[in-house]
């Protein structure tokens, strides 16, 4: 419907609901003088207020609904919704209104859509939408009284005895999936004394519940989803629940019952602080850590912590949390993919969770993951030269660890053309220019010559401790390298040098019995061959 279209539409229905010439003549003139269709829209709205009390009461329903609901309802949803009683324990179904009334009682604001899979429930125009959000007077607190409706319908006896190991509900419960999904949203924004107590209601054996399958199918990958073999969610407690709600009054409730074992994992091995760090919901995780004897270091099937979890997301202000605790070690390696969580941060160019991990006073910034590689030499491959900085600040960061290829921070550094952060390197004393890897035998300077990285050619030759003859296992010096393979400016400067020993100051002829070329940012070194 054209925005023009809609207006003469709602205009004309405002003008002709007047009874006298005398009024309709004057509501053309509010109108024509108004602001078109929020004017349009406050006559209509007013006209639904004035309507029988039942039917002005059940358009209000309708377009509290249409307007504040997580997604479009379907035509049966909301229906179904509608006819809920609230405090009632069973679905009256003689109480579930047609749709043609429903749309009746909001006089033309809102309408069905039809799709080849669905038919779903939305205000006549993306203007009323917004009409509608600007004015929060118009409904008393509807996300509690949302939450309330959707907890009473799960609450309800043909509800509860749906089987879990079911992956939908039937279609004579056509709300189960929304009320499921989205309960705790609307709870989260407005949580009233009724809605907690049909919250613990639905959470006292939740994971025998078919609301609890429906909302981890829905929102969780297969692989992640805590179903055992009959395919229910045994263990997903109450708990476990409100932890992945994220809702705080209710969590706070359910553990004042005193009846929640804290550390409970599910058939993944989640517990509540893993499920709530997961999803991001800080203020559950601080409830949670209040509690005497709650374990936050409890790692699920994958071996990943809720710091881990916390770090994957980039959530900082759930890491702070975490590591407010003194048991939460900052040093955790995330077990799938073997390696220390400062590690993955770097590797991943997570720099505000680095940021946090570095202002630990536990963190070891030496620790190495399954290649042998430090944070520093992460950083130094990878050109994370803040991160460089920062580390190198540090004492006790040792910059000459090498990976298990046998390189250093430094190799790594001249190998990926890495120039500042060569320099801030050599700015340490122990950092030794001319060290080379036990696998290659090559230098920095060997690799940034063969790899054609000229500036970083130039930093090194400004060292007076830099060897230009250092041959690596294939006895090939720098100036060999940058032969051939072609570099004439590197092979230029370091003939230039006169500390280059004249045997290897004639350039060598470009042979081909060489391995192929590294990348400039392989992650290995070119190896050593063996010696037969």
């Amino acid at each position: 419907m054209t925005h023009s279209f809609l207006l003469a539409s709602l205009s004309i229905d405002a003008i002709l609901s007047e009874l006298t010439p005398y009024q309709r003549r004057k509501k053309l003139d509010e109108i024509s003088k108004g602001d078109g269709l929020r004017d349009a829209y406050s006559a209509t709205l007013s006209r639904v207020k004035v309507q029988h009390s039942s039917r002005s009461r059940l358009g209000m329903q309708v377009l509290m609904w249409v307007s504040h609901s997580e997604r479009p309802l379907t035509v049966n949803e909301l229906c179904h919704v509608l006819g809920v009683e609230a405090g009632s324990t069973d679905l009256n179904i003689q109480n579930i209104p047609s749709i043609e009334t429903l749309l009746a009682c909001t006089l033309g604001l809102v309408t069905v859509e039809k799709s080849w899979h669905s038919s779903t429930v939305r205000p006549v125009h993306y203007t009323l939408q917004e009409y509608l959000s600007h004015n929060p007077n118009l409904f008393l607190k509807p996300h509690s009284a949302i939450a309330e409706i959707c907890l009473t319908y799960l609450n309800f006896h043909e509800v509860r005895g749906i089987s879990p190991t079911l992956r939908s509900a039937p279609s004579t419960v056509p709300f189960v999936k929304y009320a499921s999904c989205h309960w705790g949203t609307h709870a989260r924004r407005e949580t009233t004394e009724n809605a907690k107590r049909l919250a613990l209601q639905l959470l006292d054996g939740f994971d025998r519940h078919i609301s609890s399958k429906v909302l981890l199918l829905d929102e969780m990958d297969y692989w992640d989803r805590p179903f055992d073999q009959e395919g229910t969610p045994r263990g997903f407690t109450g708990l476990h629940g409100a932890a992945y709600i994220g809702c705080v009054e209710i969590t706070v409730a359910l553990l004042e019952m005193g009846k929640c074992d804290m550390n409970a994992t599910d058939y993944h091995r989640n517990t509540a602080v893993t499920w709530a760090a997961r999803r991001g919901h800080e203020g559950v995780v601080s409830t949670l850590l209040q509690q005497s004897g709650v374990n936050p270091n409890t790692p699920n099937k994958d071996g990943r912590t809720p710091l881990s979890l916390a770090a994957q997301n980039r959530n900082e202000a759930m890491m702070r949390i975490l590591l407010e605790r003194n048991e939460v070690n900052p040093n955790t390696a995330d077990a799938t993919l073997g390696q220390p969580l400062l590690s993955l941060a770097i590797r991943n160019r997570y720099e505000g969770v680095v940021k946090i991990l570095l202002q630990h006073k536990d963190a070891n910034l030496n620790t190495t993951d399954r290649n042998g590689q430090t944070p520093l030499s992460l950083a130094a491959q990878n050109g994370h030269e803040a991160v460089a900085r920062k580390l190198l600040e540090r004492k006790d960061v040792d910059p000459n660890i090498a990976n298990k290829e046998g390189q250093t921070p430094l190799s790594l550094a001249a190998q990926n053309g890495r120039g500042t952060i060569v320099r801030v390197l050599l700015q340490r004393n122990e950092v030794n220019p001319s060290l080379a890897d036990t696998t290659s035998g090559q230098t920095p300077l060997s690799w940034a010559a063969r790899n054609g990285h000229e500036g970083v050619v130039r930093i090194l030759l400004g060292r007076n401790d830099a060897n230009l003859d250092k041959a690596d296992g294939y006895g090939r010096t720098p100036l060999s390298w940058a032969a051939h393979n072609g570099h004439e400016r590197i092979v230029k400067l370091l003939k230039e040098r006169t500390d280059l020993s004249p045997r290897f100051a004639a350039c060598p002829r470009r042979t081909e019995t060489l391995s192929p070329e590294p990348s400039c940012h392989s992650e290995t070194p070119f190896k050593k061959p063996r010696r037969s």
